[in-house]
């Protein structure tokens, strides 16, 4: 049987931070692919000229 060196083998706490680690990224990716698709439909639509510059007088 061969064995790879990939460094020593990974306790638990390191697992459990591995683990909390990888959720935070991907709630980070989450949150900005929302952001993204917020801003790009602000972007999309975006007041006509008539609408420009009006403070409800």
């Amino acid at each position: 049987m061969q064995q790879f060196a990939y460094g020593p083998v990974m306790s638990s706490g390191q697992d459990d931070r591995k683990a909390r680690l990888a959720q935070a990224l991907r709630d980070n990716l989450r949150r900005r692919k929302a952001q993204a698709r917020e801003e790009a439909g602000s972007r999309e639509s975006p007041p006509s000229s008539g609408e420009v510059g009006r403070h409800g007088d």
